[in-house]
C-alpha cells in the first residue's frame, strides 16, 4: 500500500478539532522526522507561518527534523533510571544513534528504550522485552480502593469488562436526571484535583456550566464547550495516570463524558505524552468501543446529549503538564503558560470555556457517580476525603503504584506496604510530588500522605510521585540531576525561572560561586526566593525547594560540595 502524500496528509487532518500536532505526528510516523518539505505542506495547509511553526516544532523533544529520526532509540536517563543502569546504557547504544530522554514514566520497571511507537524495558540491550504496563501493586493493608477496585480483574480494558464491575452505570443514571444532580454528588464528594492543584472538581464542572456562552456576533468564542484530560503525565517519579489508562481506559472516558454532561461541553480531548504510545492504541480502541455502545457520539442513550472524545499526542515538554501550556500546545500555538486570569473555565479551549481535569480525578468521578459522595468521603483517614495514587520508586523493594487514604502515613506506605529499603540499607530521603516537593527526609519522613500535613514540613504531596533514595546515594547528585532537568524543561517564557534554574544547576555542579559556605547558601536563598516570588508558572516556583531541602536536611553534605568547589 503506497504511503499517503503530503497533500493527503494535509487534507486528512486539517479539517478535523485541534489538527496541528496528530498531523506532525502523521509526517513524523511516515518518515521517521520532519522534512522541510513536512514542515512547508503543514505551514500552507493549515495557515500558520513556517518561523512560527519552526518555533512550535523544535520546542518539543521529540520531534525530529533529520534521519534518523525516531528510528534511533531514546534512553530514559531520569532520576530513577541513571542510577538502575540508564546512564551505561545510553553509552552502549551510542553506537545505534541513542540519545538520552528525561524520565519517560516507567519508573517502576526501569531502564525504558523508546523507538519510533514501542517501548522497551530492560538494563541491557539483549534483556529488553516490550510489555503491558505492571498492574498496581496488591493493597496489603485489605483497605476499600476507588479507582483500583476492579483494575486487577481479567479484561477490565475492554467494555465488557469494565461493564462487568459496573461501569458507566453512573453516566447511565446521570443522564436520565437533571445534571445539577452530578454537580451535587461530585461536590459533595470533596473530590479535588489529582494533578497537584488541589482544585475542587464539582466547583470547576459548575463553573464552566455557568460560564456565559458566546455572545451574537462574537465569533471568537464561537463553538462548543469542552473537557480535557490532562493526560501528560511528564513530572519525574509519577506514573499512575499510565497504568489506569493501560488497564482502565473506560474509566477515564466515563469521567470525561459525565464532566462534559455535569458542564454543558460537546467535545473531550485526551492529551497523552508522547512517551505512552501503546497506550495511544489502547484508548483509541476504547473510544471506538464505547462509540460502537452508543456511549458516546450523538444524541447518547436518546438523552439529548453529545459527546465525543479524541486523542492527541504531546510531543515531549515537560511544560504541558501546565495546563495553560497544555491548551496552548492543544491549539498548535507554542506551548508557553498562560496570564491567569482568565482562566480555562471561561478561556480555555480555543478561549471558551474548559474543563480540564487528571486522569486520576476523571477515574475518581466515575466511580463516585456509581457509589455516591458519602461512600467516597468515607475511603478518606478522619476528616479527609477520598485516596490518592502513590507512584514509589527507586531504592524500595516493591516499587510500584498504590492506592492509599488521604493521611495515611508515608513510614507505613514504605516499610510495610512497599518491603522497605534494600538489604543492608536504610532510606536517606524520598522526593515529593515527583520532584516538585523536593525532599523530605529526617524525622520529616513521620507524615502522612495528605496536603496539610506534607505542606507543614515545606514541601507538597502534589501528583503523588515518590521517589526513594538510600543511604548509598550522593544527596548532591541527586538534588543536580533534578535541577538539571528543570532548566532543561523551562520554557524560558520568564526570565527568573530560564536563569535561575541555570544558576542554580552551575552551583549544585560545582561551578565556581561564592567561596564560603554562608555566602554560597546566601546566594542560592537568594535566587529561589526570587523564583518563587515572580516566575510565570510552577515549574520556577517549585524548582527551589530541591535546594531548599537539601539545605535543610543535609547541610554536611552542602558543606563538603562548596569546600571541595573551592579548594
Amino acid at each position: 500500500m503506497p504511503l499517503p502524500t503530503d497533500q493527503d496528509l494535509v487534507t486528512d487532518w486539517k479539517s478535523r478539532p485541534a489538527p496541528l500536532l496528530p498531523l506532525l505526528h502523521a509526517f513524523n510516523d511516515r518518515d521517521g522526522y520532519l522534512s522541510d518539505e513536512a514542515l512547508r505542506a503543514v505551514s500552507q495547509g493549515l495557515r500558520i507561518p513556517l518561523a512560527d511553526l519552526f518555533g512550535t516544532v523544535t520546542f518539543y523533544h521529540h520531534f525530529s527534523r533529520f534521519p534518523p529520526g525516531t528510528n534511533a532509540p531514546r534512553v530514559c536517563t531520569g532520576q530513577v533510571c541513571r542510577f538502575a543502569g540508564g546512564l551505561e546504557l545510553l553509552e552502549t547504544m551510542r553506537k545505534d544513534g541513542a540519545t538520552p530522554m528525561p524520565c519517560a514514566g516507567r519508573c517502576d520497571e526501569p531502564v525504558p528504550v523508546l523507538t519510533g511507537r514501542s517501548v522497551q524495558v530492560g538494563v541491557t540491550v539483549g534483556e529488553f522485552e516490550s510489555r503491558p504496563s505492571p498492574l498496581p501493586v496488591a493493597n496489603p493493608g485489605g483497605l476499600e480502593e476507588c479507582v483500583f477496585a476492579a483494575i486487577r480483574n481479567p479484561g477490565n480494558d475492554t467494555l465488557e469488562g469494565y461493564r462487568r464491575a459496573g461501569g458507566y452505570s453512573g453516566y447511565e443514571g446521570a443522564l436520565g436526571s437533571d445534571p445539577e444532580n452530578l454537580l451535587t454528588v461530585i461536590t459533595d464528594s470533596g473530590l479535588a484535583g489529582r494533578g497537584g492543584a488541589g482544585f475542587p472538581t464539582g466547583v470547576k464542572w459548575r463553573a464552566v456550566r455557568e460560564a456565559l456562552n458566546p455572545r451574537p456576533g462574537d465569533d471568537t468564542r464561537a463553538g462548543p464547550k469542552s473537557v480535557v484530560c490532562n493526560a501528560d503525565e511528564g513530572e519525574p517519579g509519577c506514573f499512575k495516570d499510565r497504568v489506569l489508562m493501560d488497564h482502565d481506559p473506560h474509566a477515564v472516558l466515563e469521567g470525561m463524558a459525565l464532566a462534559g454532561y455535569a458542564a454543558g461541553a460537546e467535545i473531550g480531548f485526551i492529551y497523552l505524552r508522547y512517551e505512552y504510545p501503546e497506550t495511544a492504541d489502547i484508548l483509541d480502541r476504547a473510544i471506538t468501543e464505547a462509540e460502537n455502545a452508543g456511549l458516546l457520539g450523538e444524541n447518547i442513550l436518546g438523552s439529548g446529549f453529545s459527546f465525543r472524545i479524541h486523542v492527541r499526542r504531546g510531543a515531549g515538554a515537560y511544560i504541558c503538564g501546565e495546563e495553560g501550556s497544555l491548551l496552548n500546545s492543544l491549539e498548535g500555538k507554542h506551548p508557553f503558560p498562560r496570564e491567569r486570569p482568565p482562566f480555562p473555565v471561561t478561556h480555555g479551549f480555543e478561549n471558551r470555556p474548559t474543563v480540564v481535569n487528571n486522569v486520576e480525578t476523571l477515574a475518581s468521578a466515575a466511580a463516585i457517580a456509581r457509589r455516591g459522595a458519602e461512600w467516597y468521603r468515607g475511603l478518606g483517614a478522619g476528616d479527609l476525603a477520598g485516596t490518592k495514587i502513590i507512584s514509589l520508586s527507586g531504592d524500595i523493594m516493591r516499587p510500584g503504584n498504590y492506592e492509599v487514604p488521604f493521611g495515611f502515613p508515608l513510614q507505613t506506605l514504605l516499610n510495610d506496604w512497599a518491603g522497605g529499603p534494600r538489604p543492608g540499607r536504610h532510606i536517606q530521603a524520598v522526593t515529593m510530588a515527583g520532584i516538585s516537593g523536593g525532599f523530605l527526609a529526617k524525622e520529616d519522613l513521620d507524615v502522612t500522605l495528605d496536603e496539610p500535613s506534607v505542606r507543614s514540613k515545606g514541601s507538597m504531596l502534589g501528583a503523588g510521585g515518590i521517589m526513594v533514595f538510600d543511604d548509598s546515594r550522593d544527596m548532591l547528585e541527586v538534588a543536580h540531576s533534578c535541577m538539571e532537568f528543570f532548566a532543561h524543561e523551562s520554557c524560558g517564557k520568564c526570565f527568573p525561572c530560564r536563569i535561575g534554574t541555570q544558576r542554580l544547576t552551575e552551583r549544585l555542579a560545582g561551578a565556581a560561586g561564592p567561596g564560603v559556605l554562608a555566602g554560597w547558601s546566601d546566594e542560592v536563598e537568594d535566587i529561589g526566593s526570587v523564583m518563587k516570588a515572580t516566575s510565570a508558572c510552577g515549574l520556577g516556583m517549585a524548582a527551589p525547594l530541591i535546594t531548599e531541602s537539601l539545605m535543610r536536611y543535609f547541610p554536611e553534605q552542602v558543606a563538603a560540595h562548596v569546600e571541595a568547589t573551592n579548594s
